[in-house]
């Protein structure tokens, strides 16, 4: 189906998250992402989530791209080059939860990419995919930290992986290339200092102490995992809805600052990109336009 690794772990409570979890969002690291504060219980519980859970069968998918967009040009980050991967990846994880229930039986489970209170990258390391990183991304060995990161959780025992070490080792290129140094300490982010944040999540203006830092951003941003030494090993994804071709990548500067609503509706109607709504990428462009 396009996966390029598969690990399982058995459902528990995840007790060495749960004070990180806590400590990180009492001391607002999440900025206004309120939705990182429900569902406590249920982040840190499968079992919660799908009733008689057994089994967290964790997936990878890439999306490291062949493509590029235009030198100079507003950036967006790789992953939203093309179709929205909640869809493309949702569609996946449900053909694999229907084929599990053709070969097993009466299995119970829920498919969940994203879109839920669900610590994908926790999971994904306990099964041995990879480790989270000084950058909190989870960085496979083979192929470094482009990858989409889904789950099928089921109520089935399976046979369980186990977690690999960690080899960030001494180096510290993520944390040194971040242009808001949000990433404070090591394996720590201050999410409302993140450009993925500040171009995304956050709906108000943005704060004026993040001028010139933000590298020409206006979605998303990929400069720690660029800097990362183990994406020397990423390789150009084969899936088709994940290539560009609404000729995003060609957009001059002039371009994405002459865009207007209507375009942005119809370029954007299948892509991640919509997320930050018309306005929100005005707001992103202006920002980098404007002088203090």
């Amino acid at each position: 189906m396009g996966f390029d690794f598969c690990g399982i772990s058995k459902t528990e409570f995840l007790h060495e998250e749960a004070p990180r979890l806590e400590k990180w969002l009492k001391e607002n690291k999440h900025g206004e992402m309120k939705y990182m504060e429900n569902y406590f219980d249920k982040r840190l519980d499968p079992r919660l989530l799908v009733d008689g859970a057994k089994s967290v069968i964790s997936l990878l998918y890439n999306y490291y791209p062949e493509q590029t967009q235009v030198a100079d040009a507003p950036k967006i980050s790789k992953y939203a080059f093309g179709k929205d991967y909640h869809e493309v990846i949702k569609e996946k994880l449900n053909e694999f939860l229907f084929s599990l229930k053709q070969e097993i039986g009466n299995i119970s489970g829920r498919a969940f990419v994203d879109s839920a209170p669900v610590m994908d990258k926790v999971w994904a390391a306990k099964s041995g995919l990879g480790w989270v990183g000084k950058n909190s991304n989870l960085i496979n060995k083979e192929k470094g930290s482009f990858f989409f990161i889904a789950e099928l959780i089921i109520d089935v025992e399976l046979e369980y992986d186990g977690p690999i070490k960690d080899y960030c080792g001494t180096c510290t290129k993520c944390i040194d290339a971040c242009p808001t140094e949000a990433i404070v300490a090591p394996y720590i982010v201050d999410g409302s200092k993140c450009i993925s944040y500040l171009t995304i999540e956050l709906k108000e203006a943005i704060p004026a102490e993040f001028k010139n830092k933000m590298d020409n951003w206006v979605f998303g941003c990929d400069v720690c995992q660029d800097v990362c030494p183990w994406n020397s090993f990423s390789m150009p994804h084969n899936e088709t809805q994940f290539k560009n071709t609404n000729g995003l990548l060609n957009y001059t500067e002039a371009e994405w600052n002459d865009i207007t609503e209507e375009t942005f509706s119809t370029v954007f109607k299948n892509s991640a990109v919509k997320r930050t709504k018309y306005k929100g990428l005005k707001r992103n462009l202006m920002f980098l336009k404007t002088t203090y």
